[in-house]
């Protein structure tokens, strides 16, 4: 079995010294981290990675020597790395060296514990992209998982550059020193203020909200049917996760995090710009001058359908009487909405004023708001479909009870379950009078119910696209999508191997890269998305087409959790 050695190109250049790192005893592999320079006090090195190991919780080790001379060997030097494994009692033992006749590197393993020499695997790897790539497809006990684990999870040896006073000095990938920006530095010194400002805004927010006024039984009931009231809410949860000062503990709560954040500045964004949109050119004024003749043309459009449905519809014969109390029923309801919009039309610049300012808060806010009115606005069709869904559902399920008792069945509705029953000659007549009545009534309550059940639905639609513009922007991982699309080895699906060298008698040479397999964009999604406070509705089409047929009520697009809209 091959010993596989990950050396960091970033150490090529380092001058003579000691090969810091971790010995995976599982996959009998060394994982190179750093390169000790000279002058350093053994003890000194023994004490700084001791205190490492207390931090990062995962010992690191002096792995053996490594020597930069060329073609002529300094045979001080050889006998003074050589004096160093003898301090440093690790096992295996490395001696790397450049080679006189190439540009690589050689290795040789000494201290093997069966005294065999063994082939050896010299992988080359970009220590910046595997210590800030997350592998995605890798096992979690595999040696490549275990390889980027230790990297990752050692960020504080990479933490000093070489012109830090510490007690030792170290080449790394950040040797010439540390990576960062102006914009990145003073992002870091304002989040701490801004994180304490939105914890208490959120607090306040919070203990308004908790009021037992406002949490009382008819307002939480209005809370719970408003869909801006949930998307404030979502929010409001989005802020006090993004206002916590503490860190996150690990990469998902940090994605999520960034995410959030990333989210709520396109929404906010998206949101103004909508807002000043709608403040140019008297847009406001124009679309409350339009909102009348349109509800006027709807309520007529309502009052000609009653009409054709109280006359004789594509030549069908209805029942008159039941037919006239039907429509005269909901052409009454026709009439309290018109009376409704009118009263209301005085007000409509008003209220649409204020509600383009709430454009503001984010466009998902907008068009929660937007869905809202739609649902007030056509709340009389809503109820011509429950009324419909209602009595429709009453006579299937008269008829459905009825067809049992002719073949002498019943319902129990204790061990909910049809069972037998003997029925005499007085229940058999009552029974056939009742459902002759529903079946000859049926066709009339069924017309009704079609027609509404179709404006309802194609409301239903209209909100569900809403909704669903709503859970893209609050759901999607902008954050993660950036990276993908900017850098892609942050987001790794795998690693691919290049082989650089192979001869005989010479450790094989590969070249590990990240940013060549990066994690596809459905994948990211998958992942990193958002979780959402809707749920879909687990019903198939076939359910839905039952519960249709059999006039049960349908809800709106989405559901909340164990609760009804």
């Amino acid at each position: 079995m091959a010993i596989k050695i990950f050396f960091p190109t970033s150490c090529s250049a380092a001058e003579n010294g000691l090969l810091i790192g971790r010995w995976l005893e599982e996959h009998r592999s060394a994982v190179i981290l750093a390169t000790l320079q000279f002058p350093f006090i053994p003890a000194n090195v023994k004490e700084y990675l001791g205190q490492l190991e207390q931090v990062t919780g995962m010992s690191l080790s002096v792995l053996g020597t490594w020597s930069h001379s060329k073609a002529e060997a300094d045979e001080k030097m050889e006998n003074f790395l050589g004096e160093l494994s003898r301090i440093f009692r690790h096992s295996p033992w490395l001696r790397m060296a450049r080679e006189s006749t190439s540009k690589f590197w050689d290795c040789r393993i000494e201290r093997l514990e069966d005294g065999a020499s063994e082939d050896v695997v010299l992988v080359y790897y970009d220590q910046m992209k595997v210590m800030l790539s997350e592998l995605h497809s890798a096992s979690e006990h595999s040696e490549i998982a275990a390889m980027f684990n230790t990297v990752a999870k050692n960020q504080l040896l990479f933490a000093n550059d070489k012109y830090d006073e510490g007690p030792v000095k170290l080449t790394h990938w950040q040797s010439e020193g540390m990576e960062a920006s102006i914009i990145v530095e003073l992002m870091k010194q304002a989040s701490v203020p801004v994180c304490a400002v939105l914890s208490f805004f959120v607090a306040v927010i919070t203990a308004i909200c908790s009021l037992r006024v406002l949490s009382g039984k008819p307002l939480s009931f209005l809370w719970n049917k408003l869909s801006t009231c949930e998307q404030l809410g979502k929010r409001l949860e989005n802020l006090h996760v993004i206002s916590r000062p503490e860190k996150a503990p690990d990469h998902p709560a940090f994605m999520r995090k960034a995410s959030i954040v990333l989210s709520l500045l396109i929404d906010v964004v998206l949101g103004v710009v909508l807002m000043s949109w709608l403040y140019q050119g008297n847009r406001l004024g124009q679309l409350a001058n339009a909102l009348m003749p349109v509800a006027d043309r709807v309520a007529l459009e309502l009052q000609g359908l009653l009409q054709w449905l109280m006359g004789a519809p594509a030549g069908l014969k209805m029942n008159r009487a039941l037919d006239e109390v039907l429509g005269r029923f909901f052409m009454y309801h026709i009439h309290l909405w018109i009376s409704y919009i009118r009263l209301m039309s005085p007000f409509i610049e008003v209220i649409l004023w204020y509600i383009g300012l709430s454009a503001c808060l984010g466009l998902s806010v907008a068009l929660s708001i937007l869905s809202d009115i739609i649902a007030l606005l056509t709340f009389h069709i809503y109820c011509f479909y429950v009324y419909g869904a209602r009595l429709y559902c009453l006579k299937m399920h008269g008829l459905s009870s009825l067809w049992r008792l002719f073949r002498g069945k019943k319902w129990n509705v204790l061990r909910q379950r049809v069972d037998s029953c003997s029925y005499d000659l007085d229940q058999l007549f009552l029974g056939t009078l009742l459902f002759t009545i529903l079946l000859f009534l049926l066709p009339t309550t069924a017309l009704y119910y079609l027609v509404f059940t179709l404006l309802r639905l194609i409301i239903i639609v209209v909100q569900g696209v809403i909704q669903m513009t709503i859970d893209l922007l609050s759901t999607v991982p902008f954050y993660a999508l950036l990276l993908r699309l900017c850098r892609s080895y942050r987001l790794a699906a795998g690693v691919k191997f290049q082989m650089l060298e192979q001869k005989s008698g010479k450790p094989l040479r590969l070249l590990m890269q990240v940013n060549i397999n990066p994690l596809p964009y459905g994948q990211v999604l998958e992942t990193y998305r958002l979780p959402s406070r809707r749920c879909y509705p687990k019903d198939s089409w076939g359910s839905l087409c039952k519960k249709l047929f059999f006039g049960e009520v349908i809800y709106p697009w989405k559901q909340k959790k164990n609760k009804q809209q």
